[in-house]
């Protein structure tokens, strides 16, 4: 005989149970969440973009450096790693470390949050990292060694930009 299947729309992802149904309620009071409240602009959109730009920029660890380029699978310089990876998310940085310290807001290296550029350079800024956490950035470093994972103060920091509010 035949098999039957039935499909209730109820997948689960990961971390998921498969329900999609929502308890609880919001009173309007500080701390409460509303779905209007989790938009662009806001705390927990905020985090998942930063979340979100550091699991991109991972995927391309061990690729490798290429002055001048802007491929994140082919090959990109440093500023070029950071132009591609946050154009992805919608934020247009130019090609060139120096303008792109410029373009951002400064902020303490106290204040760095995952998806922000650190810069670094003497008298003049001449190389730009992603921010991943845990004092950690990862950059397209040079040609021997290419993208990778390095600590954030592996140099001295120039300066620090934010470019999400």
């Amino acid at each position: 005989q035949g098999s039957t299947s039935q499909n209730t729309g109820n997948t689960a992802g990961p971390g998921g149970d498969g329900s999609n149904t929502s308890t609880g309620s919001s009173t309007g009071t500080s701390g409460s969440y509303q779905d209007t409240q989790n938009g662009p602009g806001s705390a927990v959109y905020d985090s998942a973009v930063r979340t979100a730009i550091v699991a991109y920029a991972k995927q391309f660890l061990g690729n490798p450096y290429v002055y001048g380029g802007t491929s994140l699978t082919n090959g990109a310089d440093c500023s070029g790693f950071t132009m591609s990876v946050m154009k992805n998310f919608g934020i247009s940085l130019p090609h060139y470390s120096g303008s792109q310290a410029k373009s951002g807001k400064r902020i303490k290296s106290s204040e760095m949050r995952p998806g922000d550029l650190v810069f670094y350079g003497n008298g003049y800024i001449d190389h730009v990292a992603l921010y991943i956490g845990d004092g950690k950035i990862i950059h397209a470093s040079n040609a021997a060694t290419g993208i990778k994972i390095s600590n954030y103060d592996y140099e001295k920091p120039a300066a620090v930009g934010t470019f999400m509010e």
